[in-house]
């Protein structure tokens, strides 16, 4: 990649991407006739439903969403009565929502061309269909490891911005929740567009999927085959959210004078807005304003064709030369599939926000919610010990489906979490107790056979309760997943259940071979390793994550109450889950803006605070 102003694009979180004025830039199909239509009654939709009905559902809806949050095991049965109310409202819908004629493939020639005229590279690829990847970039020559081969300039991209300089502009001023989310507004930026035969965006808009695989497009079936996974309660608070702000935004659009000229106002379905969420949300990045003082969210065009692989961020923002600028991640021979890294994510992560399972993830993980009694009578020692390192009393930490399945900020707060008292005032008041605080989360330097022993059973018993809570066993999922007639979403669903459950069983594992291993270390009385101050730089140099001192290496794991915030780079798609809390008034909440991460603490049905199981 040349020499120039560059923003990279992260892994697993938002890009630093662009901002754009008013749109000046040309459609290929201005002047033609636009192939957009809204079917209506008497062309396959139910019979018209009168404003009040309509209206009096959609407040029955937002009354349902907007109450307070169900009691510990009721979700599912919140989630099936809101899915009864969108259902009904889908159901007098029906043939109401804006669609395109023609498959979505017989518009990648427009895109293409939309593109090449607004100054984006397209020499070096077409777009193909890849079976069961779908449709994904194909190499139409040699492209070599890190050379640039294609970059979008600013002017073709969706932003917040350039949904204030739009039809939407008026109302986005006046409503607090379009200015807080970002994600919603690049939503209805997007429906505003569809819905325009002049639009700009068009030929973009065009070769979007006219449907998801996102979890808001299951059946109720298949998302009860997530029941008991730490993925389902993202599953049906993403489903909630978008039910709700749906609601509130239908009742908005009818009603708030700056809505009267927006094209959403005679037409504005829940299947409409289901579909600017799940577009926003498996394509969203952020990206630099046009000054690079800050970031705003976007929507990159014909870049966000590229399906996922394991590797490295190659894409960019290259202030210099206003673009999205994106370097080739390995070899492509002619005729290849060109993939990029969309991050660091879980495979539920991937489910929920990109609507795909990816198999050979390397970085895969489930959620573990970990923390010190208050009640205990060592709080105040653990809790202090722990802060000296960095690390919070409670905190929500990852058990990866790698080895070793804990980082250091976790092997640190087990060998705090199971110290004795006196292994505790050593750390605190004795001979060098600083510089201990340095070995914490380094594999080598042990605080005693005994605390090695007692934090791994503690894991391998701690893995082992997890996988009592699943409904099924790893062999009965494996089982099912050789069904030849499991449709595309039942076998997405139960992946990710076993793949929770592997990560999970191979922790069990890796607790019970520690375990022995330090059994046998402390019957054989052997020495135990000292931490000498010289041992210092080997610490900080070291490459192996567990041997970071913990007081000089940044927390990566997330403090309970917080959101997970992962290093920003570009990749493909968001995992902000649309959450907007409103009262059935259409008034918003004190929390009204708040969103919640995919790796949030939503999963509290699987966390604990201690060795007892936690009722959370």
């Amino acid at each position: 990649m040349r020499a120039s102003a560059k923003v990279g694009f992260a892994a697993g979180t938002v890009e630093l991407l662009l901002s754009l004025k008013k749109p000046s830039c040309p459609s290929s199909t201005m002047g033609k006739k636009s192939r957009v239509k809204i079917q209506k009654s008497g062309s396959g939709a139910s019979a018209a439903v009168s404003p009040k009905e309509m209206m009096n559902l959609i407040s029955e809806l937002l009354q349902k969403c907007s109450s307070a949050a169900p009691s510990a095991g009721k979700e599912w049965e919140e989630y099936v009565q809101i899915r009864g109310l969108v259902d009904k409202i889908r159901k007098k819908q029906k043939g109401m929502s804006t669609v395109f004629d023609g498959s979505r493939e017989d518009y990648f020639p427009d895109l293409l061309s939309w593109a090449r005229d607004n100054g984006a590279s397209c020499d070096s690829f077409t777009v193909g269909n890849f079976g069961a990847e779908g449709y994904g970039l194909r190499a139409t020559r040699d492209i070599k490891a890190e050379e640039l081969f294609l970059w979008i300039p600013r002017k073709m991209l969706m932003t917040v911005e350039s949904a204030q300089n739009s039809v939407l502009g008026p109302l986005y001023s006046q409503d607090r929740i379009l200015q807080a989310m970002g994600n919603v507004t690049l939503a209805f930026h997007l429906l505003c567009e569809r819905a325009d035969p002049a639009s700009p965006w068009l030929p973009y808009i065009r070769s979007l999927p006219q449907d998801y695989d996102t979890p808001l497009y299951y059946q109720q079936e298949e998302v009860q085959l997530l029941l008991g996974t730490q993925a389902v309660q993202d599953v049906l608070s993403q489903y909630k959210n978008t039910a709700r702000q749906y609601a509130y935004f239908y009742k908005l659009v009818q009603t708030h004078p700056a809505a009267c000229k927006l094209p959403l106002k005679d037409s504005f379905t829940f299947d409409d807005y289901r579909w600017a969420v799940s577009s926003v949300m498996t394509r969203q990045n952020q990206i630099p304003t046009e000054d690079g003082s800050r970031v705003t969210l976007a929507l990159i065009p014909l870049w966000d064709m590229c399906n996922h692989t394991n590797g490295l961020i190659t894409t960019g923002y290259n202030l210099e030369d206003d673009r999205c600028e994106c370097v080739a991640l390995q070899d492509y021979k002619e005729n290849q599939q060109i993939y990029i890294f969309y991050g660091t994510r879980s495979n539920g992560e991937f489910v929920i926000h990109n609507g795909f399972f990816f198999q050979d993830n390397a970085h895969d993980r489930v959620k573990i919610k970990l923390g010190v009694s208050k009640s205990e009578r060592l709080y105040a020692m653990k809790a202090e010990v722990l802060a000296r390192a960095g690390i919070p009393a409670s905190c929500i930490f990852a058990l990866h489906c790698n080895e070793p399945p804990i980082s250091a900020q976790l092997l640190a707060f087990l060998r705090v979490f199971c110290m004795t008292e006196e292994e505790l005032k050593d750390y605190l008041l004795g001979d060098g107790a600083f510089n201990k605080i340095f070995t914490l989360g380094n594999s080598e330097f042990p605080v005693s056979w005994e605390n090695e022993i007692k934090l791994w059973t503690f894991l391998e018993t701690r893995a082992a309760l997890l996988l009592k809570t699943y409904k099924t066993s790893s062999q009965e999922d494996c089982s099912m997943l050789d069904k030849p007639d499991l449709s595309l979403h039942c076998r997405v669903a139960i992946q990710l259940r076993l793949a929770e459950k592997q990560i999970l069983e191979k922790a069990s594992a890796s607790g019970r071979a520690k375990r022995l291993h330090f059994e046998k270390k402390l019957e054989d009385g052997a020495p135990l390793p000292r931490y000498q101050e010289s041992d210092i730089a080997l610490l900080e140099n070291t490459d192996d994550a567990l041997k970071i001192p913990m007081v000089l290496h940044e927390f990566e794991e997330v403090k309970e109450g917080q959101q997970t915030q992962e290093h920003c780079d570009l990749i493909n798609g968001q995992k902000d889950v649309y959450a907007v809390e409103v009262e059935a008034s259409g008034e918003t909440r004190g929390d009204a803006y708040s969103t919640l991460d995919s790796t949030g603490s939503s999963s509290g049905c699987r966390t604990e605070e201690d060795p007892k199981e936690c009722s959370e």
